[in-house]
């Protein structure tokens, strides 16, 4: 592939992976503001403490298979039916798993509700097994047109049933049944939009090549996935499930942006370093302006959301949900560096190096688990906060290895964040003082959003940073 097809591959990429992103996430964002003035706390609480089993089963399922089927060029029709045919046993056999254990686990959390909920909403394992290979080789061709297609009209859909749900007084569930039906059209439409069909084929050869890759992708899922539901387990089993509700929707703020953004660079990326991974030059370059304009996006937009957190939570959703906003300022300077991790993880499975991934997984999830339990006794926002001191120990072990591999470590991609960075936290201070000075909600939340456009901006075409024009230069595309 030439190096302008591949740029205009990747264009196209980005826009369609965003316009997915952000009009799902859109469509979800204003239904949750509509479903969370209608639900209380301790409902959204609820359906987080089950979270977790439910982000298990999807990492089990896709065993790490997806990435294997798109980073393996001469991927054949056998490897795809075996996957296919994998994914489909295995949620089986773990929604029998969950099943069974549900009662357990309301035990666990002291909430009768859980074993009924959970054995629902379990459902879902399944219903998503039966689209893991589609999505993989439309990623692998870069062809992200029909997932957001997709994604939308079963966001739209879903939603509309959501909010019809809880204006009728059905509680916790209908966050259940939305995700069913969410999960429900999305697999349809990926079976209806896409041309690939499975065959009546299994190998046990191309189980384990895939394997072997995709097992160890599998374990760090696991522990990432443990990990990053591990404030949800104790919360829930330490505060209350309304305290937990306060942080899975600080939580939510937060990822709005940063997991989205993070999404979609880490499914366009993937497919296309791939593609140059034995290009030492070409690879670092690209790979150093990929992480230049991440930052330059996300990091002004978390220091501003940080910076109207209070204004944003109570006029979107409520005052009784003030408290989640307090949660959010941390969260937002923790997750705005999301980004720089997942890419600098990406790099070590183009070169294949998932051993390496796994090993930097399991020093990190010890570090950060300490720090976590540390951090109990001195309450919820003190865990919230303790999360941006592990972020940034992350970064610096998640560059380590990107500095051996193709020697862009951690000085480097420091330098050339540098810029992007102090001008976000101008940003962010100069939002508080301001909307301090206002009493009124509306104003504060519009004097801030309209400072930080003007700083960050004024700021960057003063100083010419490299990633306006390289913005410029997408968009017109």
């Amino acid at each position: 592939m030439g190096e302008q097809s591949l740029k205009d591959k990747t264009v196209k990429g980005v826009v369609w992976s965003g316009l997915e992103r952000f009009s799902v996430q859109g469509v979800s964002f204003l239904v949750m503001l509509v479903v969370a003035r209608l639900l209380s706390p301790s409902d959204y609480g609820l359906v987080a403490m089950l979270a977790i089993f439910l982000a298990v089963a999807r990492t089990l399922i896709d065993s790490g298979f997806s990435q294997a089927l798109i980073r393996k060029q001469d991927r054949t029709e056998t490897d795809n039916n075996t996957v296919f045919y994998f994914n489909i046993v295995v949620s089986l056999l773990l929604y029998l798993l969950l099943f069974i254990i549900a009662p357990l686990v309301s035990d666990f959390y002291q909430e009768p509700q859980l074993t009924l909920l959970m054995r629902v909403q379990c459902i879902v394992i399944i219903i998503n097994s039966f689209a893991v290979v589609q999505r993989a080789l439309l990623t692998a061709s870069i062809n992200f047109k029909v997932q957001a297609q997709a994604s939308l009209i079963s966001a739209i859909v879903s939603g509309g049933f959501a909010i019809y749900l809880a204006s009728s007084g059905y509680g916790v569930w209908t966050l259940v049944f939305q995700q069913l039906l969410s999960a429900a059209v999305n697999v349809l439409l990926l079976w209806r939009l896409s041309s690939w069909r499975p065959k009546l084929m299994y190998s046990w050869q191309s189980f384990r090549e895939l394997f072997s890759f995709g097992s160890k992708l599998m374990a760090v899922g696991l522990i990432d996935t443990i990990y990053n539901n591990l404030y949800q387990i104790i919360i829930g089993k330490i505060f209350s499930a309304a305290s937990l509700g306060f942080y899975s929707r600080a939580f939510h703020f937060s990822e709005l942006p940063s997991s989205n953004i993070t999404g979609i660079l880490q499914r366009v990326t993937y497919p296309v370093l791939c593609n140059i991974q034995n290009d030492a030059a070409s690879l670092r370059n690209n790979y150093r302006k990929l992480l230049r304009v991440s930052a330059f996006v996300i990091f002004p937009i978390m220091c501003t959301m940080a910076g109207v957190a209070h204004p944003m939570v109570q006029l979107l959703i409520g005052e009784k949900w003030d408290y989640a906003a307090t949660l959010l300022i941390p969260i937002c300077f923790a997750m705005m560096w999301y980004p720089i991790h997942a890419i600098n993880l990406n790099l070590l499975q183009v070169k294949g190096r998932s051993d390496l991934f796994l090993k930097l997984e399991i020093i990190k999830k010890i570090i950060i688990v300490s720090v976590l339990i540390a951090s109990i006794p001195f309450g919820l926002l003190f865990m919230c906060y303790s999360r941006i001191a592990t972020s940034v120990i992350c970064l610096f072990i998640n560059t380590y290895y990107t500095g051996k591999l193709i020697q862009i470590g951690f000085i480097q991609q420091m330098k050339d964040l540098a810029g992007t960075l102090v001008a976000s936290l101008i940003v962010f201070t100069s939002v508080i003082f301001v909307i301090s000075l206002v009493d009124n909600l509306i104003l504060k939340l519009l004097a801030g959003l309209t400072l930080a456009v003007v700083i960050y901006m004024g700021i960057s075409f003063l100083f010419k940073y490299k990633e306006v024009e390289y913005l410029k230069s997408i968009i017109k595309k």
